[in-house]
């Protein structure tokens, strides 16, 4: 047997968009080297994944296999709107997804396993971290070795790891008392744990990061006492480069930024899974607008948190009415006077920062974000609400020293005022500190993208683990 019928790897996401994307973008590297790559989970989040991954799903790679998308049944799951009064901002309303996959996945997974097993020589599944029960129910299926996908940085992994065991954070870092129980919602913190009691053999774990981003850290992490004696790949970033900003057609705001300054242009985006209160956007709008008639242009991209389904009952909610009310009714034309353009929906997020004209981005850290401003080499102005974000923030502002913080974690629960916006504006874009900022998040990026070419350390990682899959 050669090729694919030698082995083949099943991916098992976490259903939100952030931890989608990740295992989507590695399927497609994988198939790219001739893996049969299967991406299992409900037949609506599957459907997102490709929707929004758009033209990078597409490999031109000669020696490309198809992934196989495996639509698995899942019974009806509540998809309530988000909520953007929520003193926590962690998406509690996405709950119900991760509960019905967790619950109805195992059984057919471990059918697809079983029938994989029995016509390849070796399946590897990688699953996400949160999803431990995928390798609960390959545990019993012979030639599958199970892989734990890790979506976020390895400096929030490694603060989870000192924090679970008592040790104190880095002594030179001023880390802001950061608890668990800010960051996520208890119910989702019960659903990781009952993800972790679900002990199965491992074969090793990926991290979606970078040596040239966080090598020490990277080191630190692996001599942990959850992580001695397994093998670690670090593979990222799985976002793509782009590389061609003519080809195919392009949304309007890619044109409006052929037309703006190099570097001129700031970017604000809070991802996917959290909304912001009508008072908070109307700050932030008119922050914007003040920067821009300082001259300072922006793209903001305004929407709201994605629901469990976003193709049930409205999705995202990207154009109704009460998101047209967050900001005053002509404000997008006002705006466009003096250089700013305004995004309601999907933006193309990874075109956008590879953009030249692109000069810094007003972001929730994300790891997704990072990962994919850092890699452009763009700047961040940090904004976390939930998750790992506010460690991400930590982590570009401090230890990389590639963006300042928009607001502080500390104030999480005020309404920023429209003059710190801008003044935290004006000091990424415009100020003399500002500029040695960006001069290092460029050089950054060159070190990141290096380390995805040919004998770079994220390719060799990438190359050692399709070895192991296929031999």
């Amino acid at each position: 047997m050669e090729g694919g019928e030698v082995s083949a790897a099943v991916v098992v996401p976490l259903p939100a968009q952030g931890h989608l994307n990740q295992l989507l973008h590695l399927a497609r590297l994988l198939s790219s080297r001739g893996i049969a790559v299967h991406y299992v989970g409900s037949a609506s989040h599957n459907r997102q994944a490709r929707d929004r991954a758009g033209a990078a799903l597409n490999s031109t790679s000669v020696t490309a296999v198809p992934i196989e998308f495996h639509d698995l049944h899942l019974p009806p799951f509540a998809s309530p709107p988000p909520d953007p009064l929520s003193p926590t901002k962690f998406p509690t309303h996405l709950q119900p997804a991760f509960d019905a996959a967790a619950l109805h996945l195992a059984a057919p997974l471990e059918a697809l396993l079983r029938s994989l097993a029995s016509s390849h020589r070796r399946v590897a599944l990688i699953h996400d971290s949160t999803m431990s029960f995928a390798a609960a129910a390959a545990s019993s299926v012979p030639n599958v070795c199970a892989f734990s996908f890790h979506s976020v940085s390895a400096f929030a992994l490694l603060l989870y790891q000192w924090e679970s065991r008592g040790r104190p954070p880095f002594d030179d870092l001023h880390l802001p008392p950061i608890s668990n129980r800010d960051c996520f919602s208890e119910q989702f913190l019960e659903f990781v744990r009952r993800q972790h009691r679900m002990i199965a053999p491992s074969s090793g774990r990926l991290i979606n990061t970078c040596r040239a981003i966080e090598g020490n850290i990277i080191d630190m992490l692996i001599k942990e006492p959850n992580w001695l004696n397994e093998k670690t790949f670090v593979i990222g970033p799985l976002n793509p480069i782009p590389s061609d900003r003519t080809a195919g057609a392009r949304h309007a705001c890619l044109r409006w930024l052929d037309e703006q300054p190099p570097a001129s242009v700031l970017y604000v985006s809070f991802g996917t899974t959290s909304s912001l209160s009508q008072e908070q956007v109307a700050e932030i709008g008119a922050g914007l607008e003040a920067a821009a008639a300082a001259g300072i242009r922006f793209i903001l991209v305004l929407r709201e948190a994605d629901k469990a389904d976003i193709y049930g009952g409205g999705g995202s909610c990207g154009e109704d009415d009460e998101l047209r009310k967050k900001l005053p009714l002509d404000y997008d034309r006002r705006v466009e006077r003096v250089g700013g353009k305004v995004v309601r929906g999907w933006a193309p997020q990874v075109d956008i920062l590879g953009h030249p004209s692109t000069g810094g981005f007003l972001s929730h850290c994300g790891w997704n974000s990072c990962m994919e401003s850092i890699s452009m080499g763009v700047p961040i102005l940090a904004w976390p609400m939930h998750s790992d974000q506010p460690r991400n923030a930590v982590l570009v502002t401090q230890v990389l020293s590639v963006g300042f913080m928009a607001r502080d974690w500390a104030r999480r629960n005020e309404v920023l005022g429209s003059g710190d916006v801008k003044e935290s504006i004006a000091r990424l874009m415009v100020s003399n500190e500002g500029n040695e900022v960006r001069k290092k998040a460029r050089s950054l990026g060159v070190a990141v993208r290096e380390a995805m070419m040919d004998g770079g350390t994220s390719k060799v990682d990438m190359d050692a683990f399709i070895d192991h899959v296929i031999h």
